[in-house]
C-alpha cells in the first residue's frame, strides 16, 4: 500500500473518531452531575470536544503530510493513543472522585485511594509522551518539499 492511499484513509478514520469524540462529548454532558467530581466530569467534556476538533482539523490536513507509510502510521497511532489517554484518564478520575494529584487544577478536593490515584497517573501521564512526538511527526510531516522560488 503506497503513502498516498495511507495518508488518505488515516485522514478519514480521524475523521471519524473526532465526530465520535464530538458525540461523546454531547452525551457526557448530560452525565456532569451524576459523577462522583462533576468539576472533573465537566473538564473532560471540554477536552473531548477540543480533541474532536483537533482531530477533524487533523483529519483534513493528514492527506498533505509528507511522510512515508510507516511513519505516518507511527504518527497516527501515537495521536489517537495520546488522544484516548488522557481523555480516560480525567472520565476515570471524574467516576471516582479522584485525581488531584495529577490534575489538581480540576480535581480540586477529589481524592482517591492510593490505587486509584496511581491508575489516572499512569494513563493521563503516558499521553505526554505519545502525543509530544506525534506532534513533532505531524510538524516534520508539514514541511514543503517542492522549491519554487520565491517573489521578491
Amino acid at each position: 500500500m503506497d503513502a498516498s492511499s495511507t495518508l488518505s484513509r488515516q485522514g478519514h478514520r480521524l475523521l471519524q473518531i473526532g465526530v465520535a469524540l464530538l458525540l461523546f462529548s454531547s452525551l457526557e454532558g448530560f452525565a456532569i452531575p451524576y459523577l462522583a467530581a462533576p468539576r472533573l466530569g465537566l473538564s473532560a467534556h471540554t477536552l473531548s470536544a477540543l480533541q474532536g476538533v483537533l482531530l477533524l482539523a487533523l483529519g483534513l490536513t493528514w492527506s498533505r503530510l509528507n511522510l512515508g507509510a510507516a511513519t505516518s502510521r507511527v504518527a497516527f497511532w501515537l495521536l489517537i493513543y495520546s488522544a484516548l489517554a488522557i481523555l480516560t484518564a480525567y472520565v476515570i478520575a471524574s467516576a471516582w472522585g479522584a485525581g488531584n494529584e495529577t490534575m489538581p487544577l480540576a480535581a480540586g478536593a477529589s481524592h482517591g485511594s492510593a490505587f486509584q490515584e496511581a491508575v489516572i497517573k499512569v494513563v493521563g501521564y503516558s499521553s505526554a509522551p505519545t502525543g509530544l512526538t506525534a506532534f513533532a511527526l505531524i510538524l516534520w510531516g508539514l514541511r514543503r518539499t517542492d522549491a519554487r522560488p520565491t517573489d521578491s
